[in-house]
């Protein structure tokens, strides 16, 4: 029989054990190495270090981490898919933004936590690890909705902005698709929007594609370049819109920045669990999803409110806007892609 000292002792390292296999599962997705075991059904790790330049035991330390938690087994000298495997895969950029995006963010939680600490930039956060899992997280659960939604536009678009752009995949993807039209990136992070600049430029966009550093709370008309914009779209990162105020005032001036738009598609994950959401969507502490609490937890740490899919509701006609249709994704926490035209 096993004692119910060893039987604690057991969850707790595995409690240890899996914030180890966390950080693999998002660095293994980063240097290849999943990708290929799903290619080739088994890997040499040895050999796969040396042919990526990769430190030997660490490598090896990784595919320990990552048996242990079953997301891959060990078959003699290879590695071969574990019982996790595909749902690690198919979550992998949940894991990256949480343990390479956000590593340093939750690494200094004792700190954040203390109010006299929370004035200026009391946190940090990597703004390209960042933009690399947002565009995985955006195709693996956004891009269904999103498609769905370009799909239900009722009209042919020439120019769109994308607020918060990130790595610029999703104006990559669009322009691809629709060649007569034009596009601006705009997002915070400088060092996201350099990266996206230098890959729209490897596709071959031209002058038809351009990046640019600002904040959306303080955007304002350009005669020139917002006027004839007639597609907005706005994913993972409308949450920086709130609290309610701020939100209300950051829609009405997109209202005004972009007179000509004639649809605005707005992508967020919404809270669920924290702070008593009252939602009817709500969950509780024995039923919470993967990355709901690190995505929450995360924001309260930056002292960012995030909002229920109804608190959204309760904005739009205020901020100048009219919700034509939602599309909720469960896939990622709880999910959904606002269908927006101006009032």
């Amino acid at each position: 029989m096993v004692s119910a000292t060893t039987d604690t002792e057991q969850a707790v390292a595995t409690i240890f054990n899996s914030a180890i296999a966390a950080a693999a599962i998002g660095a293994s997705w980063e240097l290849g190495f999943l990708d290929e075991l799903r290619d080739k059904k088994e890997v040499d790790a040895v050999e796969f270090a040396a042919r990526k330049n990769l430190d030997r035991s660490s490598m090896q330390g990784v595919v320990t981490a990552l048996a242990i938690v079953d997301v891959v087994k060990r078959v003699q000298d290879k590695v071969v898919a574990g019982r996790l495997l595909e749902e690690a895969y198919r979550t992998k950029s949940l894991f990256h933004w949480l343990t390479l995006g956000s590593g340093e963010l939750f690494a200094r939680m004792q700190y954040v936590l203390r109010n006299e600490n929370r004035t200026g930039a009391f946190y940090r956060r990597d703004p390209v690890a960042i933009a690399y899992a947002c565009r995985d997280i955006n195709c693996q659960h956004f891009d269904p909705a999103f498609w769905t939604a370009m799909d239900r536009l009722g009209f042919e678009f020439h120019q769109v902005v994308d607020l918060g752009s990130g790595s610029g995949e999703r104006l990559m993807q669009l322009l691809e698709r629709y060649p007569g039209a034009t596009g601006i990136g705009i997002d915070l992070a400088g060092p996201a929007t350099d990266v996206a600049a230098v890959e729209a430029r490897r596709r071959g966009f031209g002058d038809r594609l351009k990046f640019v550093e600002g904040d959306v709370h303080e955007i304002s008309c350009r005669d020139d370049e917002y006027a004839h914009v007639d597609l907005l779209t706005c994913f993972m990162m409308g949450h920086d819109f709130w609290p309610r105020d701020n939100c209300v005032n950051t829609l009405q001036r997109l209202r005004k920045a972009f007179p000509s738009v004639r649809r605005f598609l707005l992508g967020d994950a919404t809270r669920i669990l924290l702070d008593d959401p009252q939602s009817k969507h709500a969950v509780t502490e024995s039923n919470v999803p993967v990355f709901t609490l690190g995505f929450e937890l995360g924001h309260a740490m930056m002292g960012v409110h995030l909002p229920t899919i109804e608190d959204w509701e309760g904005v739009f006609a205020e901020g100048g806007w009219y919700c034509v249709h939602s599309h909720l994704i469960k896939s990622l926490s709880l999910s959904v892609v606002f269908e927006l035209e101006p009032l």
